[in-house]
């Protein structure tokens, strides 16, 4: 593409906009970006209003955020002041940023609207990650016939992505789900296979006549063989083996319409920074109390409550145990003091040169957005303290097996998960000198899974901390409740994938022919 104008992308089941942040922050040189967020669709509330905000942002000459975002973010001014000081871009976020549920209900709407923001341009990209829950579980194959199947909202959402795709044709496409859809069987049938073919060829999945729409359906991670059926697992991306600090694991699926011959690149694997060099140079604070009233003071004494003479004597002689009491002393007698339950303080830039630590960092945002911790029961309190010191020393993470007799929860699976049966790592330290584990939605739950590495601080990931991992921006600030924003993190595609991602599918249309359009 000689000229400079972006290409339009179209983002739907959008969430916060993991997906649009990344091929909107794609560039060609300095100054020109490669995509445009045409129209962006969520239905969920809080997620909107987050990618609400970053539509309105981006919409800003030069991408540059005005001062008036900072100090929305140091809440000197309110988010509605924020938007009446720049009408022109909250106009701008309106036309973008739509709140709407995707579904039979609302095709036509949608129809137009697409076909109105795409303004006849030829060259595009559909991006998404529709829900395949309902596709997955009872499936055609099962339920034909069947008007339950077709009054199941979660279906709609799959067959509306098809739709789309049949309305609009799309040059490409990417579509992101779960890992879990390649497993997912049923009367024996891979889903996948179905939603593979559903994709190669949409109209016939619906029960269109064709008329010749299709595509070729491109891993991403995988070079396929020539004249062999794509194996779907081919579809698997491994996020940090591209520079994510997560191991995350999910589908991306390229489909490129059959009447352009050009075949997508592939992402090029390099290695991630460590979680340590993620969130590493961030705040110390500490987990809160959530029941009897918090305050430092009784933090500490809640943790102090954890005997290490008594835990070592339930280690039974166990070769770390002595290492681990020893650690656990210090840290009761060295305690961090004076901390807080969240912080502000943006800190200086992380010392590893990584482009994704680079995407990260902003050096004029004057506040830490979304560093504060969450609560939690004293009993988890020390819970978390023994399985951080026990990570610190062994390297690795507790399973309950691990756990002295007097710090396991009172569950009734817990003798099954000290077994090996189920839950066995229901306490998981997130360990420093690797990748994280994927960060999930269930992260807005208890944060068990999601331990802080350092004993002292004793708590779960924070919200930034989260989104770090993610590779969103520190400027990137999600709305609603913290459990929304956990919630909006988890579920989000990690920009600095999306980025890559981009990059493939800029050169595909890069190299389109005026007649391929």
């Amino acid at each position: 593409m000689t000229e400079k104008t972006a290409y339009p992308l179209i983002d739907v089941f959008a969430g916060p906009g993991g997906l649009g942040e990344g091929f909107s922050s794609l560039m060609r040189g300095k100054k020109d970006a490669c995509f445009r967020s045409a129209i962006s669709i969520e239905q969920d509330e809080f997620a909107h209003r987050t990618l609400f905000l970053r539509h309105f942002l981006k919409s800003f000459e030069g991408g540059a955020l005005p001062e008036d975002y900072y100090r929305y973010l140091r809440s000197s001014i309110t988010l509605d002041e924020l938007y009446e000081l720049h009408p022109d871009q909250k106009a701008h976020a309106e036309r973008s940023a739509i709140r709407i549920s995707l579904g039979a209900d609302n095709h036509e709407r949608v129809r137009k609207l697409i076909t109105d923001r795409l303004k006849n341009q030829k060259k595009w990209a559909l991006v998404g990650g529709p829900p395949c829950q309902a596709y997955s579980l009872v499936g055609r194959s099962r339920m034909m016939g069947d008007p339950k199947f077709e009054q199941d909202a979660r279906h709609f959402l799959y067959k509306e992505y098809l739709r789309i795709i049949i309305d609009h044709a799309p040059p490409v496409f990417v579509m992101e789900n779960v890992k879990g859809l390649l497993s997912a069987r049923v009367k024996g049938e891979l889903v996948i296979n179905r939603i593979t073919a559903d994709l190669a060829s949409p109209k016939d999945a619906l029960g269109i006549s064709s008329n010749g729409l299709g595509y070729r359906l491109y891993s991403l991670s995988e070079e396929e063989l020539p004249g062999i059926e794509v194996d779907p697992r081919m579809f698997l991306v491994r996020a940090e083996e591209y520079g994510v600090p997560q191991a995350r694991h999910r589908m991306f699926i390229v489909g490129v319409r059959k009447d352009i011959n050009i075949r997508p690149g592939r992402l090029k694997p390099h290695k991630p920074p460590t979680l340590k060099q993620t969130i590493g140079n961030l705040p110390k604070i500490r987990s809160g109390i959530s029941k009897g009233g918090d305050c430092y003071e009784r933090w500490r004494k809640e943790i102090a409550g954890l005997d290490p003479a008594a835990v070592r004597k339930e280690l039974n002689g166990h070769e770390y145990a002595g290492d681990l009491m020893e650690l656990m002393r210090i840290g009761m007698a060295q305690p961090l003091m004076g901390l807080e339950k969240s912080s502000s303080r943006y800190p200086a830039r992380p010392r590893l040169s990584h482009d994704a630590l680079d995407s990260i960092y902003d050096p004029e945002l004057p506040v830490l957005d979304g560093h504060e911790s969450r609560s939690h029961m004293p009993s988890d309190l020390r819970r978390y303290s023994f399985a951080a010191s026990f990570a610190s020393v062994t390297g690795k993470s507790p399973k309950l097996a691990d756990f002295p007799q007097s710090l396991l929860p009172d569950h009734a699976n817990v003798e099954d998960g000290r077994a090996g049966k189920m839950f066995s790592d229901r306490f998981r330290v997130q360990l420093p000198d690797q990748p994280s584990t994927t960060v999930t939605s269930h992260i807005s739950k208890d944060g068990h899974y999601f331990i802080h590495y350092d004993p002292r601080q004793c708590r779960s990931l924070t919200v930034r901390e989260a989104a770090r991992l993610q590779t969103f921006p520190d400027n990137y600030h999600f709305e609603g409740p913290r459990t929304s924003q956990y919630h909006q993190v988890g579920n989000a595609v990690p920009p600095y994938l999306a980025r890559q991602i981009a990059a493939i599918i800029a050169d595909v249309l890069d190299q389109m022919k005026d007649g391929d359009a």
